[in-house]
């Protein structure tokens, strides 16, 4: 398959990384049989000449929907999803649909359709700072409703009261443009698991996330300067592995998932898995994203990591063609 990598300003935010990450996945999936190009672009109109140009049996973006927004992901309002054109066009693409997309944005929105759906997660409320607070209970755990990778996680995040609560929210509203979801605070383990493929070869890998307790703060919550780096480690889950991976599952069937998402799982102060997020397009930088780590931990090769890394990036893209027909 010759494929079509997209990318653009919000590449990295949105998405798997950065360009040099793209240009690593552009060189595994070449060196795996699927001719690969990446295709920048900053614009709604630029976005539609490169689909338009064709030369691509298979699409697989790094971005929700077109901006030039560099810093944050945010909901997209008004702007051109590009599941929604792909579908439209009849263009085959990795990834699930563009109201699975949405709905995979919108952590609220993911929140309440898992919870409707028989899929145990955190309490939670959509809160602005001029919202009655009263329902909240307390230690309680604040972030963006609409971003991923730990963006606007600090140690402000974990709140013991209202005074508290309002100042995080406040403060996500000036800095992202977007409401708070605010969820009972989890202390436990973290887990994340990666979904890939699907029907009858799907496969589920847990994974237990892990930080030396040196680089937490007052809490022990991923901060965004702990993502990315390369301080944070994925090892086969000594417990409650299979435990996570069957509550993944029911994750993505709830949401209609399709080809790779990865899902990430907390420990309740109860001691109750529940899932915190679905990630509609998973990190891909090699050695240090989530997803390529957990993929060494179950396949890993005696070639080392970027032989594992070029399998992924290929399962990944036959997972999506082989919905279409394409081989």
């Amino acid at each position: 398959m010759r494929v079509l990598l997209l990318t653009g300003p919000g590449g990295d935010a949105q998405g798997w990384g950065d360009m040099s990450v793209t240009q690593s996945v552009a060189d595994a999936a070449t060196a795996v049989g699927h001719p690969a190009r990446i295709a920048f672009v900053e614009t709604e109109q630029e976005f539609l000449r490169v689909i338009g140009d064709g030369g691509f049996d298979i699409v697989w973006s790094a971005l929700y929907y077109i901006t030039p927004n560099e810093k944050f992901i945010g909901r997209g309002e008004g702007g051109m999803w590009v599941a929604d054109v792909l579908d439209s066009k009849g263009i085959p693409y990795v990834g699930s649909n563009s109201q699975t997309m949405k709905d995979m944005i919108d952590k609220f929105k993911t929140h309440e359709t898992l919870a409707s759906r028989g899929v145990a997660v955190p309490a939670h409320h959509l809160v602005r700072t001029t919202d009655d607070v009263s329902i909240v209970r307390y230690p309680a755990f604040v972030k963006p409703m609409g971003e991923s990778r730990s963006v606007g996680i600090n140690d402000d995040s974990v709140v013991s009261n209202a005074d508290e609560l309002r100042r995080q929210v406040a403060w996500i509203e000036r800095e992202f443009q977007q409401a708070a979801l605010v969820e009972d605070f989890m202390p436990g383990d973290e887990f994340t698991t990666l979904v890939l493929g699907n029907g009858a070869t799907r496969q589920c890998m847990s994974g237990l996330v892990s930080v030396e307790p040196k680089h937490y703060g007052k809490h022990k919550v991923l901060r965004a300067d702990l993502r990315g780096v390369g301080l944070t480690k994925i090892s086969r889950p000594p417990a409650r592995g299979d435990e996570a991976a069957v509550l993944a599952v029911q994750a993505a069937d709830a949401m209609r998932c399709l080809d790779h998402v990865r899902i990430d799982i907390k420990t309740d102060a109860a001691g109750a898995l529940r899932v915190m997020e679905v990630n509609g397009i998973p990190g891909m930088k090699p050695h240090k994203s989530w997803a390529p780590q957990i993929y060494t931990l179950y396949f890993g090769s005696p070639e080392g990591e970027m032989t594992d890394y070029r399998n992924l990036v290929r399962a990944i893209i036959e997972a999506g063609g082989s919905r279409y027909g394409l081989s």
